[in-house]
């Protein structure tokens, strides 16, 4: 797939303070990447910058090989962006609405008419075209929003937490209307809820406190966090301290931690990195082989799968992450 947009080391201050450092990550045509981070962690400030509403104090942003700072028009061009507001204007009608943003984004006169209707039956708009833009629910001004970003049929697409505000049947609908532009465009949207950048996203980037904390695919991000070590957690009939002591002796085991003990029957989690060669169930043969000499029973085995909700938590509570004495700026306020 080719790299539809750039980012490389985009920084934003103000003034002494920091809103975003160094952040670098590209989107392919075709593949949807989430911009992941608490509220605050400098979501918005990075797709200002990179959507040109916002000027970098550092770094560089190119879409289909063109650079934002040399020419910014070209990247505008190339963009289509769903801001967290969308820029609505309530006593026009929908149709005059996006009349009016064809024009601006370019699309030649003989084509206006016949985009607008298309881009309307793709998100059902039709039987709103006539009715004021100010009277619509919540849901279709997101989905007005969403025709005037891809009006122009942009190569980049660019959402700033599409779902916010929505009834649970709007979110739904939302998440599907962002995954079916998905195939044809390089799809780049933040948000705060796991859930919807675990549904929909092939990559993902982490931000927290303006910088970029980790990326990757969540399957990914989930193993390295453990760095490349899986995590077995038993239920075993015998003394949790001797049951312990037994398994740190097993090739590859890095921590083993008793979670609690009742009715004789103790909880162990075990963090492992199996040797070279070994499969996960031939290496949860040898942790049990490890009990036999005890006489212990073994009651339960389990690998536990380390879920993005996990990772997330643990990436942003690091303290290693922890403001290094710049204070962070407000997201959005210059």
């Amino acid at each position: 797939m080719e790299v539809a947009l750039e980012v490389d080391g985009i920084t934003k201050r103000y003034g002494p303070s920091r809103g975003v450092q160094d952040i670098t990550f590209s989107v392919h045509r075709g593949e949807i990447v989430g911009l992941l981070g608490p509220n605050g962690a400098g979501k918005t400030t990075t797709l200002r910058v990179i959507t040109g509403f916002l000027p970098a104090s550092a770094g560089h942003v190119r879409v289909e090989g063109h650079d934002l700072w040399e020419e910014p028009q070209e990247v505008r061009r190339r963009i289509g962006y769903l801001p967290d507001n969308p820029p609505l204007y309530p006593d026009m009608t929908v149709y005059d609405y996006l009349l009016f943003m064809a024009e601006l984004h370019e699309v030649p006169k003989r084509r206006r008419v016949s985009r607008i209707d298309e881009v309307a039956a793709r998100l059902q708009l039709g039987d709103v075209l006539g009715r004021l833009v100010g009277r619509l629910s919540r849901g279709f001004r997101q989905r007005v929003g969403l025709a005037q970003a891809v009006l122009h049929e942009p190569p980049v697409l660019v959402c700033d937490e599409p779902t916010v505000g929505l009834d649970p049947a709007q979110i739904v609908e939302m998440r599907e209307l962002v995954r079916s532009f998905g195939s044809e465009h390089a799809v780049l949207f933040s948000s705060h809820v796991l859930s919807e950048v675990r549904l929909l996203c092939n990559q993902i980037v982490i931000i927290h406190k303006g910088a970029v904390i980790d990326r990757g695919r969540p399957a990914e991000l989930s193993i390295r966090q453990h760095g490349g070590a899986s995590v077995w957690v038993l239920r075993v009939r015998g003394p949790s301290a001797e049951v312990a002591a037994a398994l740190r002796a097993v090739a590859g085991v890095r921590s083993v931690r008793p979670e609690g003990e009742a009715d004789g029957v103790c909880t162990v989690r075990v963090e492992a990195a199996p040797p070279e060669g070994i499969g996960r169930d031939d290496y949860a043969d040898r942790l049990v082989d490890a009990l036999t000499p005890g006489g212990w029973r073994l009651r339960e085995l389990h690998l536990q799968e380390t879920s993005l909700e996990d990772v997330f938590l643990e990436l942003t509570a690091s303290e290693h992450h922890e403001s290094q004495g710049e204070p962070a700026q407000k997201e959005g306020r210059p």
